[in-house]
């Protein structure tokens, strides 16, 4: 390639301590559009880096002073000039000698004498991956910044609709007769409430996601009963239950209150959507057990429904932000999107497990265990 054809193919650095090597590198080199730093020593190379990044470096080895291998490591070890490629050029041929090359961070090595089509060649390709990997940096950095965009919109939008919610709560209430009869009672108050609630709880989710993920929720722990928990959310959910005609059972054992050290209202949201879900996909007349079980170290709860179930290659798609799964087979959705993520998020911030176990037409149980002490803090002594 002729100059003139490319003017801004990239710069590139030589440094070798022989002067006809240098010129003729730098001659070759400047000849195919690039432009060339030269410099007869490593220690001058690095103080001209401190002012000028390359986009690829070619180093000798022998050198005195400072070897190629010592210049190689100082490059990986400055994080503003670790992505730089380097490719040694040497009359080192033993397979010791190329080894220690690629252990100081080269990315190739052309031995003594070349052939420069070769050198060409391997730096062509080397820039051309440098290239795509900014490229591919450069992308990933806009698209964060997109992301952070979005996740605020958001929660601004998720924000401001909790007071109008709040509201329509409110007017529902109000439009209740204070003494009615169940006969004469309005079934379509009763189904606005618990549509706000629902959308009530989809709101709160997505801004506990958001502070989740941003590590911005702290959590208030203090011993409480997961079984009083569970009656709470069993409550919670009971209106939306009796809609859907299914039958939310807490499995008794009074010995177990499961006492675990929890955030109890983080811990009820979590029962509450589990319970919830299950009841979006029990049959009409159906049943869901809600279990409590204490183990030496950590307390777990169930919720098992009877319903549709759940193919397994959905089971780790459903916890996902928007993780929406639906089949054209199947003809159902198996997630909210947002219900679900809560839990795991909030699970897993309270160093605990979350899983499914289901199986199509037979059913799902949803599970999550969390620790029942807090861990030991180490004492300094007295």
């Amino acid at each position: 390639m002729e100059l003139g054809e490319d003017q801004n193919r990239g710069v590139i650095m030589v440094v070798d301590d022989t002067p006809a090597n240098l010129k003729l590198l730098d001659d070759m080199l400047t000849g195919c559009g690039y432009r060339v730093l030269s410099f007869p020593s490593g220690d001058l190379a690095l103080k001209a880096l401190e002012k000028n990044l390359p986009d690829l470096i070619l180093l000798d080895i022998n050198m005195p002073v400072m070897s190629g291998f010592e210049v190689c490591s100082r490059l990986k070890a400055a994080p503003p000039l670790q992505q730089i490629p380097v490719l040694f050029i040497s009359a080192l041929s033993d397979i010791s000698d190329k080894v220690k090359a690629f252990a100081a961070g080269g990315l190739d090595y052309v031995t003594k004498p070349f052939q420069f089509e070769e050198v060409r060649a391997r730096i062509e390709t080397h820039l051309r991956v440098r290239r795509q990997q900014v490229a591919l940096q450069e992308a990933l950095s806009r698209l964060k910044e997109l992301e952070s965009l979005r996740d605020n919109l958001v929660h601004m939008v998720i924000h401001d609709m909790r007071n109008p919610l709040s509201a329509i709560s409110g007017a529902i209430e109000l439009l209740r007769p204070l003494d009615c009869s169940d006969e004469l009672k309005d079934p379509t108050l009763d189904m606005a409430q618990s549509a706000t609630n629902e959308l009530t709880r989809m709101v709160n989710a997505l801004l506990d996601i958001s502070r989740l993920e941003s590590g911005k929720m702290p959590l208030h722990l203090q011993t409480t009963s997961l079984r009083a928990i569970a009656q709470e959310a069993i409550r919670d959910t009971s209106m939306q239950a009796k809609w859907e005609n299914v039958v939310v059972h807490l499995v008794e054992d009074r010995s177990d209150a499961g006492e675990a050290c929890v955030d109890p209202i983080i811990i009820q949201r979590v029962l509450c959507n589990l319970i919830s879900n299950a009841i979006k996909f029990s049959l009409e007349n159906g049943r869901i057990e809600v279990c409590i079980r204490t183990e030496e170290k950590t307390v777990s709860a169930s919720v098992r429904d009877h319903g549709r179930g759940i193919p397994e290659r959905y089971h780790r798609l459903i916890f996902e932000k928007f993780g929406q799964v639906a089949t054209r087979e199947e003809g159902v959705k198996y997630s909210s999107g947002l219900g679900l993520t809560f839990c795991k998020l909030a699970i897993e911030a309270h160093d605990g497990t979350i899983g499914l176990q289901s199986e199509p037409g037979v059913g799902s149980e949803f599970f999550f265990t969390v620790p029942r002490f807090l861990q030991p803090v180490e004492s300094s002594g007295d």
